[in-house]
């Protein structure tokens, strides 16, 4: 049914935060259906998040992979649930918006190092599930111009933005011209207003599948009971 799959951090489908990033964004990967965006003046809601709406809202914690032969997806549920039961919750100071490059996000305040420990477990753990990437998904990833470090990843990890290199962050938009970027900028810091992002509490990680169509749908939300 799903031909690739991720392990995110996914707002609790009954938040507050959980409908701003599934109507911003405009899927809902929870209930595996599009949602309508807002409209807003001055902006083209499907352009600028054409990039992470397949996604749905998230925090990257294990990238986008095929299985490896040998592999089942009960398999690797399996083994995501035990890591799960091992790993502690993990509280932020809280999240806030930000231009990473040309994209904004919500990335984290304060000290990550508990965070990155958790997400570095669940990538080493798990990575008997992965299949090797396609030179063409090397070259793509290659094309951002690694440092050696990212590439040494890349080779290993099959991704090169983790251990050392992960920055969590939740995207909200794709690279944004410098002309729209204080609309969309002024727009996203109205909207999370309110919203529960401090302290912010990362107390289950979530088991996606994508889709023929590139969209990611919920199959497991795992609390995190360490």
């Amino acid at each position: 049914m799903y031909h690739r799959y991720a392990i995110y951090v996914t707002a609790d489908p009954d938040t507050a935060l959980a409908q701003f990033g599934a109507e911003w964004l405009g899927w809902d990967s929870a209930t595996g259906t599009a949602v309508t965006q807002p409209q807003i003046a001055g902006l083209d809601m499907p352009a600028i998040t054409a990039a992470p709406h397949p996604y749905g809202f998230h925090g990257t914690i294990k990238p986008p992979f095929r299985l490896a032969e040998g592999s089942t997806p009960d398999a690797l549920l399996a083994d995501l649930t035990a890591l799960c039961t091992r790993l502690p919750a993990v509280t932020l100071q809280g999240l806030e918006l930000a231009r990473l490059g040309g994209f904004f996000a919500l990335v984290p305040v304060g000290d990550e190092t508990a965070l990155a420990d958790m997400a570095a477990q669940v990538v080493q753990s798990l990575d008997h599930h992965r299949a090797a990437p396609s030179q063409a998904e090397m070259d793509k990833r290659r094309a951002a111009r690694l440092n050696p470090q990212q590439e040494a990843h890349l080779q290993r990890w099959g991704y090169p933005y983790v251990l050392d290199q992960f920055r969590y962050h939740m995207t909200l938009t794709g690279r944004l011209d410098a002309d729209t970027r204080p609309t969309a900028q002024a727009a996203m810091a109205d909207r999370i207003v309110g919203l529960p992002l401090a302290p912010f509490t990362i107390d289950a990680l979530t088991l996606l599948g994508q889709d023929d169509a590139g969209r990611f749908h919920q199959i497991a939300r795992l609390p995190l009971a360490g």
